[in-house]
């Protein structure tokens, strides 16, 4: 029997390359006015940037903008809402990286209340419930990782030995329409390119084995899986390839989001809290430095408790199609699996946690921490000693 399952509503999707010439068509749906969050300077220095500023200026939009530096901060997000409340903008749009996004959604929430979003964090404060009303909102990738363009949360992080890594989230926060055009990728460079890329990878593989999963995420998962295995490698190394790999990587990120924000995530995630909070690493690293060692140990924890885990299957799935083999037996599968998140670890040269400002004294207080929303919907509950085990195998690397 297929057991019951919801999905929420999603953006009216535009995606192909080309497409950001469609966003002032788009935008006039909604009116003149607009308010627009970019990144600190990448996409404001690009070719696109000025033929879509002088595409506005020509259909006469007004058009302020307004740079999110890093990862946002809820002081971020309270100070740009009171900057700009008293002005009337028909619409915010999002250009950038998923930090960018994350930031356009809370400002277009709460830019007409002018509430503070501590409100709202989840985990923090009053967590008092959203009601709005939201200004619309347009999101525009310029990376392929985060999916935050199919989201309703917005992840805001407060950095120190008191930070937090939380998501203000409701469905009024969600875009109307994502433009997913992959000629805004093309000039990414390779760090990125990895982070942001095993992050999507990370977030497709935990979609599709959290214990919140369905048949609809499933298949999309699996599409996006092939993405990244057809994709991922060719747009880092570059080439002949690379156009039509961040074509792939694009609909994989794209992918990823859709499936998180139905099913949630897993372990890798609920240790990225902990650690994007206490150390300045970004989340795509830390995805991309952890997810063979969590799955490593996800899939050693069912094997020892529960042999018989549905969850090992779907494991053995991802192992023959990311691996090559369809006729892997399931063990073989798995391994192949491991084998080849490692390999891809190694290839885009993601750090260690040792490298990155963590120290073994850390641990304790990362594992406390780790235990949020992510790892409620891991397929197996781990254990603290586990957890540390998954940072112990990504610590250091040989000598």
């Amino acid at each position: 029997m297929i057991p019951p399952f919801s999905i929420a509503r999603l953006p009216r999707i535009e995606f192909g390359a080309g497409r950001i010439g469609q966003l002032p068509g788009i935008a006039a749906r909604y009116g003149k006015q607009l308010l627009i969050v970019t990144g600190s300077r990448s996409f404001t220095a690009s070719p696109q940037w000025e033929a879509l500023r002088q595409a506005l200026d020509e259909a006469q939009f007004t058009h302020t903008t307004v740079r999110i530096a890093g990862e946002p901060s809820p002081d971020d997000i309270d100070t740009i809402v009171q900057d700009h409340r008293r002005h009337e903008y028909d619409l915010v749009i999002g250009i950038g990286g998923g930090s960018v996004l994350d930031a356009a959604k809370a400002i277009a929430g709460l830019l007409r209340s002018g509430n503070t979003v501590m409100d709202y964090l989840e985990g923090v404060g009053p967590e008092l419930p959203f009601s709005g009303p939201a200004a619309p909102y347009i999101a525009v990738p310029t990376t392929a990782g985060t999916g935050s363009e199919a989201t309703k949360n917005a992840v805001l992080t407060r950095h120190g030995a008191d930070g937090f890594k939380k998501s203000f989230r409701d469905e009024a926060l969600m875009a109307q329409y994502a433009i997913i055009d992959p000629d805004l990728l093309a000039s990414c460079p390779p760090g990125q390119i990895a982070a942001n890329g095993m992050d999507a990878c990370t977030q497709l593989l935990e979609a599709y084995c959290s214990s919140r999963a369905n048949p609809l995420t499933d298949a999309l998962a699996l599409t996006g899986l092939k993405a990244v295995r057809d994709g991922l490698s060719s747009w880092y190394d570059g080439g002949d390839g690379a156009a039509t790999g961040r074509e792939k990587m694009a609909l994989a990120a794209l992918l990823s989001g859709i499936c998180l924000a139905q099913t949630g995530l897993g372990s890798v995630h609920g240790l990225a809290q902990p650690l994007g909070s206490f150390f300045p690493i970004a989340h795509g690293v830390v995805c991309g430095t952890l997810v063979a060692a969590a799955t490593r140990v996800n899939i050693e924890a069912m094997q020892a408790r529960t042999p018989d885990h549905p969850t090992l299957a779907k494991y053995a799935s991802v192992g023959r199609l990311l691996g090559g083999d369809p006729h892997a037996g399931a063990q073989a599968a798995r391994d192949a699996l491991l084998h080849t998140l490692q390999a891809w670890t190694i290839h885009m040269n993601l750090p260690y946690l040792s490298n990155l400002g963590v120290a073994e004294a850390d641990f304790a207080r990362i594992v406390a921490n780790a235990r949020g929303s992510s790892m409620q919907t891991n397929p197996v509950e781990l254990s603290d000693a586990e957890i540390d085990r998954i940072l112990r195998l990504r610590f250091v690397g040989p000598v």
